[in-house]
């Protein structure tokens, strides 16, 4: 449902502000203004378990991420079902999913965004923070009870106080899982295993050894053929590599900074002893012939192609691409082909869990504080994105007609309602037709809901990630204006040479005896001032939360 998962924009975060409990720099109620004139249509006594029902109609507008999947409609069922529960009527100011966070920029940038911004991720809220253009939700939490008992009962308080800036205070509500949700990894041909009597690999040295015996069988074969090489090389394997490592990203999710545990301080990822043995591996891969070179700059299309044509046995996947993408291509060209997602290849880390448990999530413009309903739309967030029923609402819709529910309590899909192809043949559909399950208000929450629609085999794939330790967050290293001003100015040409090398190294291009030469090039690109920075910025705000 969504390609950009909050793994690859959690660790960004690290330029934010770790505190030690909930109440912190900022939160404290007592530095509020007097809300006393904001509290038309709240309620008196909304607490955890409380249907939220505004005590006069009230409505609220909010930045509409029109997803081409499942395209607005203003009938949808959601709109109504939503303002009968609630006496909220929601205004959506639609922007395609192409265009939303350059219009939201616009938008808020003109100071004409709506009260309530979601689809936000927490590198992307840096740019507003110091126009005041939006609230800083964390003095604000009292107001919303779900919110606040989630983070105490889920023990996610590293993860939220991670969110702060240099204020002390963070401006992002975000999603919230009880359980990291890892999705994308590699897909294999499970029928050229069982052929060659081959086990799933579970590390990356035990996958050299598999696409050594694929390439000795086919020697026509590159045995790896990966796609989501755009706009980065080697996007979504740079990154798994990267974690596995102990990083804290590469490829789509490259991070400048990754946090060295042991020596205790921030170093440059690209500059990094496991970046190059990230390296060093990928250029085995590809010196041998088990990985193909044109992995790192071809189309999706092209990638799939291959694999589909019997060109390829291995490829990067989430869940969906399997289901939706190598299963349909395979069945077209070799029925007989089987195809599945394996876990997370265990590296040097361990086996982690490198996702986190915050989503992407929602600002909030700093008009909302002015408006009388102010309180009621806090308390309406709440319910809608936070409470249990608020979120089984925005995912599974209206029991007894998007779904119905067993003996037990468990909701399964209505008959006639399709959606990840769990009903094919059923005329309805609950993103298409009924506006649920969608991307704008449907995320995180507990295991069982957030894997409704999980397939058996998806399923099972998150009990072995789960089972697994979580990776930790690096800490953060929030910076003042000044700081990010001059940062923005040095990654780009960091991140650009890196991305070069990185090609080079991989493909043999440039010999890795010149790593120490290719040092000197960060260095001469301000790499060193940027980490001092970083560490200064990390021991500033160790220090004052001492």
């Amino acid at each position: 449902m969504f390609r950009r998962s909050w793994r690859q924009v959690a660790i960004a975060a690290a330029a934010l502000l770790t505190a030690s409990s909930l109440v912190a720099c900022g939160d404290d109620p007592s530095d509020n203004q007097d809300l006393s004139e904001n509290r038309a249509g709240a309620m008196e006594n909304y607490a955890v378990g409380t249907q939220f029902k505004a005590t006069e109609p009230i409505s609220f507008s909010v930045l509409y991420n029109n997803h081409p999947n499942y395209p607005l409609k203003n009938d949808w069922l959601f709109w109504s079902e939503l303002t009968s529960r609630t006496n909220v009527t929601l205004e959506p100011v639609a922007v395609p999913l192409s265009d939303y966070n350059q219009k939201r920029s616009l938008l808020i940038g003109a100071g004409d965004a709506p009260l309530l911004i979601p689809k936000t991720y927490p590198p992307d809220v840096n740019t507003f923070v110091s126009s005041g253009a939006i609230l800083p939700v964390s003095d604000y939490l009292d107001l919303m009870p779900n919110l606040k008992e989630k983070i105490e009962k889920w023990n996610l308080q590293p993860e939220i106080d991670a969110l702060r800036q240099q204020d002390g205070k963070f401006y992002l509500l975000p999603g919230l899982h009880e359980k990291p949700w890892h999705d994308y990894s590699l897909a294999m041909r499970t029928d050229i295993l069982e052929e060659l009597n081959l086990e799933v690999p579970k590390t990356w040295d035990e996958l050299y050894t598999v696409l050594k015996s694929m390439k000795a069988a086919y020697p026509d074969v590159y045995p790896f053929s990966d796609r989501w090489s755009q706009p980065n090389p080697a996007g979504n394997l740079l990154n798994l590599l990267a974690v596995s490592h102990g990083l804290d990203g590469a490829g789509w999710n490259f991070q400048h900074m990754s946090w060295n545990a042991q020596a205790q301080k921030f170093e440059y990822t690209g500059a990094s002893e496991h970046y190059r043995h990230v390296l060093e591996y990928l250029n085995k891969l590809v010196a041998e012939k088990l990985l193909d070179p044109e992995s790192f700059t071809q189309t999706d299309d092209a990638a799939r192609q291959k694999l589909a044509n019997g060109k390829s046995f291995v490829i990067s996947a989430n869940a969906q691409a399997v289901v939706n993408d190598y299963r349909p291509d395979l069945a077209a060209t070799n029925p007989k082909a089987k195809i599945a997602k394996i876990p997370l290849l265990v590296g040097p880390a361990g086996e982690i869990n490198p996702s986190s448990r915050l989503e992407n999530g929602m600002m909030i413009s700093s008009k909302a504080r002015d408006s009388k309903n102010f309180v009621a739309m806090m308390q309406f967030v709440d319910w809608l994105w936070y409470s249990d029923a608020g979120q089984e609402f925005a995912k599974w819709g209206v029991e007894g007609t998007t779904f119905v529910k067993d003996a037990s309590g468990k909701p399964t899909l209505a008959p006639d309602v399709n959606v990840i192809g769990l009903n094919p043949s059923a005329p309805k559909h609950l993103q298409k037709d009924f506006g649920f399950y969608n991307g704008v208000f449907a995320y995180g929450g507990k295991p069982e809901l957030v894997q409704a629609f999980f397939s058996p085999e998806e399923q099972e794939f998150q009990q072995v990630m789960n089972a697994r330790a979580p990776k930790s967050p690096p800490p953060p290293y929030p910076l003042n204006d000044e700081e990010r001003e001059q940062v923005s100015l040095w990654e780009t040409p960091l991140r650009d040479h890196v991305y070069q090398a990185t090609l080079q190294f991989v493909l043999g291009q440039r010999d890795l005896g010149q790593w120490d030469a290719y040092l000197a090039e960060l260095k001469a690109k301000n790499m060193d001032a940027y980490v001092e920075l970083a560490n200064k910025a990390y021991e500033r705000y160790k220090e004052a939360n001492r």
